[in-house]
């Protein structure tokens, strides 16, 4: 079982009225900011992350999210850089996570391919890489680009990346969003092959199957209420596994949740309730929906299965008005004493078969002692109760660095999108 620190670069000053006056968190007006309270947030994150690092987590996770004030992070290549050189200082065996490298929107995927490479280096083969398509307010309204393209986009992105990480010669690429006649990246990353990769999705099955046969970690946002959406998408996930007959492994899957430790359940509500709300009614609930589904941006597979579940639509409604018990009971946020938190998150694990949790213990307005207070409690008293789980050896660990104590990944399965040297874009659209 791993257990990721997971940090978003939070604005904590919006107004009470944001929702009511401004349109969301992806257009928010800069005459709002505060310089001072700008810079205190990245010193504060920074800070948060290494803390967590000397507390024992396995892992740092950081995000990506253009133009937005709920996760002001153009580039987490560039906090993992920070992360990867002072942990190696300070001889910390974290895994270093840009959680949230986006391919759906970027234009320059070679330069994607050096960053992280160099990552690895910094890190000493430390680096875990994540690969999301992306967010239709980022790729589509503030990259420019078509909503028809994102996913065929990402698809060869992400395959460029790969073989520019693992071939050993210069090689020619002619993609059909970028050509290349000489690719010869300096650094290649240190791991071999290369970092492992995972994906962020929210449900999509075509997504889902893309992940299972090139044999990369599915992570899922339980943001949306862990009780309510869970059953379905880790469902839906291991009946497609069961399909292509790759083998089940909880560590190939990963959950990120909000998390809010006290020492008593009605502590945990008098201290983090604010910043909960805080969190959803002015962070991320707080994107328009019409931001969210640019009309084109969603596969038809993804369509179909969003209309098959057309509660999702109404979930997210309801969380940027919920009040903090709403949240709690809805599984959108796990607070409480220590005995409430672990024994809510070991069923979530193990009733979804989730070997790698994203504790989120930053979110909203929680500001930089109250974070690491919610983390010295988490490390001190839930962190150890989690730490067995799945590793009865029945299940290796293919998703984390060797050096980290993971395994080698397995040849994608047969058929993968990623078996080829050319577009990926013949097959996943």
């Amino acid at each position: 079982m791993k257990t990721i620190y997971f940090q978003q670069f939070p604005y904590r000053e919006l107004p009470e009225d944001f929702g009511r006056t401004y349109e969301g968190v992806v257009t928010t007006p800069y005459h709002l900011v505060r310089p001072e309270a700008m810079r205190a947030a990245f010193d504060d994150a920074m800070d948060e992350l290494m803390h967590a690092a000397r507390a024992g987590f396995d892992g740092l996770a950081v995000t990506e999210h253009s133009q937005s004030s709920y996760d002001m992070s153009p580039n987490p290549d560039l906090y993992a850089a920070a992360l990867a050189h002072a942990t190696e200082q300070e001889g910390l065996e974290t895994a270093i996570y840009p959680v949230g490298r986006s391919l759906g929107k970027t234009r320059e995927p070679l330069r994607v391919a050096e960053e992280q490479a160099l990552l690895d280096y910094l890190s000493g083969g430390r680096l875990v890489s994540g690969f999301p398509v992306g967010l239709a307010y980022d790729a589509n309204v503030n990259y420019g680009v078509p909503p028809i393209e994102t996913r065929a986009r990402y698809e060869e992105n992400l395959e460029l990346i790969l073989r520019a990480w693992t071939a050993r010669e210069p090689f020619i690429w002619n993609g059909r969003y970028s050509r290349h006649r000489e690719v010869n990246i300096w650094p290649r990353p240190l791991q071999d092959p290369h970092p492992p990769v995972w994906i962020t999705a929210t449900g999509n099955p075509r997504t889902m199957e893309y992940i299972l046969k090139a044999g990369f970690g599915f992570n899922y946002f339980g943001w949306y209420g862990t009780r309510l959406t869970g059953p379905r998408i880790f469902s839906r996930f291991h009946e497609i596994s069961d399909r292509l007959g790759v083998p089940a492994n909880p560590h190939r899957v990963g959950l990120t949740l909000v998390i809010a430790v006290a020492r008593t359940d009605a502590e945990a509500e008098r201290l983090y309730g604010p910043h909960a709300e805080y969190f959803f009614q002015r962070g991320i609930s707080a994107i328009p929906m019409h931001r969210l589904m640019v009309p084109g941006s969603i596969a038809p597979p993804g369509l179909r299965a969003l209309l098959a579940d057309p509660g999702d639509l109404g979930l997210y409604d309801q969380m940027s008005n919920a009040s903090y018990r709403q949240l709690v009971e809805s599984g959108a946020i796990i607070a409480g004493s220590p005995d409430t938190v672990a024994e809510q998150l070991l069923s979530i694990l193990r009733e979804f078969g989730v070997g790698n949790l994203h504790a989120m213990l930053q979110f909203g307005s929680l500001p930089r002692e109250l974070t690491k207070a919610n983390i010295d409690l988490f490390a001190a008293e839930v962190l150890p109760r989690l730490r067995g789980l799945w590793d009865d050896g029945a299940s290796p660990h293919h998703w984390w660095p060797e050096r980290l104590g993971g395994q080698r990944a397995p040849a994608p399965v047969t058929g993968s999108p990623l078996a080829g040297t050319g577009s990926l874009t013949g097959d996943f659209k």
